[in-house]
């Protein structure tokens, strides 16, 4: 046996392993998409609402920690009822201290999803961004030179979806602890939008309606955004002036 299979072999169960995470994140997303597609929506949170309610009631301090808990599960796996877990969470905690639980949760699970790319896949795709020069590198360069800038404009405009906006950055290397304070930061003014809409479903549900989760395109709510995005790329467009005086 050669110095170099000896040295190999052992790799590999490593090198699988580095992919289990996000493997795992993937099939159980597939899975969701199809098994739970029907369960998490608004008709379900209506339907029980009054034995969310009571339960609330009755052991508040657990209450908190299934909501925090299932919200991070839907973020980490990209299972789809997002917007009914910020919904719920306004519902059965208010704007505050629901908002705050939410951008919680929210922010741990795409952590988590994060962690999983970054640890199966990032950091060799940065690498290979690097080595292979070209618009690849120039876009890596480009997001590492305006880090801070670039995550909150992915974080806070409403059209980026939040699994792009998690996994992207794993891909070209942004270190943790900027990926959850701009990740928390950014996505705050969409979540208190949404936890405001939870914490009025009382009224919507005694007149049998729906909520309008649409009321973040509206002008009152989207301009501030917007000038949230706008300060946000702030810093890049004064790096470019420069650049051409």
């Amino acid at each position: 046996m050669t110095d170099r299979t000896m040295n190999t072999r052992p790799d590999n169960p490593r090198s699988v392993a580095r992919y289990l995470p996000l493997a795992v994140i993937g099939v159980v997303a597939l899975g969701g998409a199809f098994l739970l597609r029907e369960h998490l929506n608004f008709a379900t949170l209506a339907e029980n609402r009054e034995t969310l309610l009571a339960f609330r009631d009755a052991n508040y301090p657990a209450t908190v920690a299934v909501v925090l808990l299932a919200y991070v599960v839907i973020v980490a796996f990209s299972l789809p009822g997002a917007a009914i877990a910020t919904l719920t969470g306004g519902f059965l905690f208010g704007v505050f201290p629901g908002a705050l639980f939410n951008a919680v949760a929210a922010t741990l699970g795409a952590t988590a999803i994060f962690l999983a790319a970054k640890h199966g896949l990032g950091d060799r795709l940065a690498a290979k961004m690097d080595a292979a020069g070209g618009a690849a590198r120039r876009l890596r360069e480009g997001i590492r030179e305006d880090e801070t800038s670039y995550l909150f404009i992915m974080r806070l405009v409403p059209a980026v979806p939040f699994f792009v906006a998690n996994l992207v950055p794993a891909f070209v290397g942004v270190g943790l602890r900027k990926y959850v304070v701009t990740t928390f930061l950014g996505i705050l003014p969409g979540t208190v939008v949404y936890t405001w809409v939870g914490a009025g479903l009382g009224e919507v549900f005694a007149r049998g309606e729906t909520p309008d989760l649409g009321i973040i395109f509206e002008p009152h709510i989207l301009g501030p955004i917007i000038g949230l995005v706008a300060l946000a790329c702030l810093p890049i467009a004064v790096k470019k002036l420069r650049r051409k005086g």
